[in-house]
């Protein structure tokens, strides 16, 4: 099954719409859906890295555009769309947490873990610096750096090692996957008993 997602998104670089479906998914990582913007970024990267730098501008735009959103939400309409989309995915009492011991500071940090490795979601991040009212401005310049400072710093890497890292994921794929699954529960657990 891993093996046939992997190829099939890998697909997706040849594909005239596949750009677009990057944004969208850049776009609404950052506001309300669960998945990265990477499970098409680096494939794509991977099977065309002649483009890394123009993928990694497309999703970096995607996802501050769709940081803009989640903050929108976060201010304008947490009761009537945050809550049930935190319900739903079960975090709200989390959020809820963070949301009542949050600061400018502390958003800064979250952008900066989330930019690194997804923890905490950047959903959560855009929302929370809307609810806890963050300047807009102050929030779009710190997702330029922490979300462009990642697709510019993977882009740079899949350039420079591309065909050696696709043949390393290729040969390892099931234990890669387990090894991130792994890395990110211990982050995750880290972070949260941490702050």
């Amino acid at each position: 099954m891993l093996r046939g997602l992997y190829d099939w998104t890998l697909s997706l670089a040849a594909r005239k719409s596949a750009e677009w479906w990057l944004a969208f998914i850049a776009f609404v990582e950052s506001s309300i859906f669960l998945v990265p913007a990477d499970v098409l970024y680096l494939p794509m990267t991977l099977a065309r890295p002649e483009r890394a730098y123009r993928y990694a501008l497309v999703a970096t735009i995607a996802s501050v555009l769709g940081g803009i959103a989640g903050w929108f939400i976060g201010h304008y309409a947490y009761e009537a769309i945050a809550v049930p989309v935190l319900q739903f995915y079960g975090k709200y009492d989390e959020f809820e947490a963070l949301r009542t011991s949050s600061g400018v500071g502390f958003i800064i940090l979250m952008l900066i873990t989330s930019g690194a490795a997804h923890l905490p979601p950047i959903k959560v991040v855009t929302i929370l610096s809307g609810v806890i009212g963050v300047s807009l401005p102050l929030f779009v310049g710190l997702a330029i750096v922490a979300r462009g400072g990642r697709f510019l710093l993977l882009a740079w890497l899949l350039r420079r090692y591309g065909e050696r890292i696709r043949d390393f994921i290729e040969k390892r794929l099931g234990m890669i996957a387990g090894a991130a699954a792994a890395a990110l529960i211990l982050l995750y657990i880290v972070v949260k008993y941490a702050l």
